[in-house]
């Protein structure tokens, strides 16, 4: 067995791991199944035995007939309602095995740090959460249908073949290898192609996902042919890739029907020369009747027609597996470390202690180095500096989306690394220039961090982030649905703005919390975080340095490090970095 046929089969036995708390379903569904074949097995014995009643001129037994006849409607009635029946189990087999499975995936990304959701394209985890899971249950259902029940069929037919006639049934069960071979080499030829199908896919829903989000900036630089032809590429993939796959699935059906007609050409023969020629000779005592050879032939067909299903069915499951193997390595990646066990009840004064902070994204590029600080309760610390200099990475350590490579960050003489995430994050406030509302009433919005906030709280809250007055110029007032088409970004800033205020929390993080109001707005918006502000330690990142003159702290960073740091008065006073910077903003000066 090579290496990729281990691989399927170690995956297709960890989809089946799924399986295990439905279990019952399963057994059900086996018994429903071995019910309905054994009935559908009946139909050709009862028909064989009423054609020997109707083989001569005038020689046609009615009563007998008729019995038959009867004798069919339950019996195939039977066979019919126990399809049903392990259809039905299978179904929910197979929905409740994907449906634990995309949880499980879900759970795994909301456990993931940053550093693999900011490295990955949000399309390709969005695919293969959604649209690799559908492949699986599709898979799933197949196997458990025409797999099982194929499966089922051809050895219940090999029971009764064995039961009638043995010579017979070895002339089938001799030529068994060949729709056996055929199965096999079709199979082989698929997998690699359906992986790379499945790839393509996820590939195709990234780069849609990312285009979608930038729209507006590909048509304002005019690049629609250009994204178009990297669409088109992607795209080209996905054909060939797709007509190499459905090329070997269409070679199914002729092989698979060019060995049915082989059996069944074989059991006529057989059942002819055994009825004519065997007996005339000595060698074969049994009786060959018209009505018997007719129930051969039917179970030849039936014996032979479950392979070409189960071809079929190969074919759905290469296509299951390779997503599978997509799902299984998002599931496989590594989670945020375990801190359980740390401290969870934690509520910060809201002095800090950064010391000998080193970190970097890349090992071979060292971002932040031997970083130093120290913050008393209430001061409001400013950070500034230019693109690419650490500000953003500075905040992600204070929130530890990220942990430091060495050193340590002490809040009230506590390692933030001894205590639970919840904890930590629990005791800060953020507001991002990037905001993220969901898809629900604007009142569900501004009580996500509180739930439980009442409706005067919720109120007073957006009166001081000054979003209550469009708030109610909407005829539903708070309780407006909203999607990323109802407000403008200005508007969907100040909603974020009033989420934080309503939770009050001790310490604050604004990263250019005000880049999208206008100039009017903000300053409302700053006296209002001034009085949030008041007793709180806070970290103020901005770009436009006339929001942060009353900072207790300004930390003026290049490189990963502090290279100036002092209030606003004393660091013009310096004429350094922050001076240039400062004049390059207000009195057009150059940096």
């Amino acid at each position: 067995m090579n290496k990729s046929d281990t691989s399927s089969l170690a995956t297709l036995k960890r989809i089946l791991t799924y399986t295990k708390p439905y279990k019952g379903r399963f057994i059900c569904a086996f018994i429903f199944s071995v019910l309905s074949v054994v009935l559908q097995l009946t139909v050709p014995v009862l028909i064989g035995d009423a054609i020997d009643y109707i083989i001569g001129a005038d020689n046609v037994n009615f009563t007998k007939l008729l019995d038959y006849c009867i004798a069919l409607i339950p019996v195939i009635a039977g066979s019919v309602f126990f399809q049903y029946l392990m259809n039905l189990c299978a179904s929910s087999l197979a929905y409740n095995t994907v449906k634990d499975m995309r949880k499980h995936a879900f759970d795994k990304i909301t456990a993931m740090p940053l550093s693999y959701l900011d490295t990955h394209a949000h399309g390709d985890i969005i695919a293969r959460t959604g649209g690799d899971t559908d492949l699986i249950s599709d898979g799933l259902l197949q196997g458990m249908t025409q797999l099982f029940n194929g499966v089922t069929t051809i050895l219940m037919t090999l029971v009764f073949m064995f039961t009638l006639n043995w010579l017979i049934a070895a002339v089938v069960v001799v030529l068994t290898p060949l729709s056996l071979f055929v199965a096999s080499f079709i199979a082989k030829g698929n997998r690699k192609h359906f992986k790379a199908q499945s790839d393509r896919r996820g590939e195709m829903s990234g780069y849609i996902e990312e285009l979608l989000g930038g729209l507006g900036v590909v048509k304002a630089f005019g690049r629609e042919e250009a994204s178009l032809d990297g669409f088109k590429s992607i795209n080209s993939k996905l054909y060939y890739s797709g007509l190499r796959a459905q090329f070997y699935s269409a070679l199914i059906n002729p092989c698979t029907r060019f060995v049915n007609a082989v059996v069944y050409a074989s059991v006529g023969v057989a059942g002819g020369l055994i009825a004519v020629l065997m007996p005339s000779l000595g060698m074969y005592s049994g009786v060959m009747t018209a009505g018997r050879l007719s129930t051969f032939l039917m179970y030849s067909n039936q014996y032979t027609k479950p392979f070409n299903e189960i071809t079929g069915v190969v074919n759905e499951l290469q296509n299951a597996i390779a997503a599978a193997r997509r799902v299984f390595s998002l599931i496989d990646q590594p989670i945020e470390s375990d801190d359980k066990d740390k401290t969870d009840d934690f509520d910060a004064e809201g002095d800090i202690d950064i010391d000998g902070v080193y970190f970097s994204y890349d090992s071979r590029r060292p971002l932040i180095t031997d970083f130093n600080l120290d913050v008393t309760k209430g001061e409001r610390i400013a950070i500034v500096g230019p693109t690419g200099c650490g500000k953003t990475t500075f905040i992600n350590l204070l929130m530890r989306f990220y942990d430091v490579d060495k050193g340590n960050i002490r809040i009230d003489g506590i390692d933030i690394r001894d205590m639970t995430r919840h904890a930590l994050r629990s005791n800060y406030g953020m507001i991002l220039q990037d905001t993220w509302l969901f898809h629900g009433t604007i009142r569900d919005n501004i009580s996500y961090g509180k739930p439980d906030a009442t409706d005067e709280e919720i109120i007073a809250a957006a009166k001081l982030a000054s979003c209550d007055d469009f708030i109610t110029r909407f005829e539903h007032g708070y309780d407006t649905v909203i999607d990323s088409d109802s407000l403008s970004q200005g508007q969907r800033q100040l909603l974020c703005i009033a989420r934080i205020m309503l939770t009050r929390p001790p310490m604050l993080i604004l990263d250019e919390a005000t880049s999208s109001i206008d100039t009017r707005t903000e300053l409302k918006i700053q006296r209002a975080f001034a009085v949030m502000m008041e007793g709180r330690t806070s970290f103020i990142v901005a770009h436009r340095l006339s929001t942060i003159k009353g900072a207790d702290k300004i930390l003026v960073m290049k490189d990963g490090n502090i290279i100036e740091q002092g209030t606003h008065s004393q660091l013009l006073t310096q004429g350094g970095f922050y001076y240039t910077l400062y004049n390059s903003q207000f009195a057009g000066g150059n940096e």
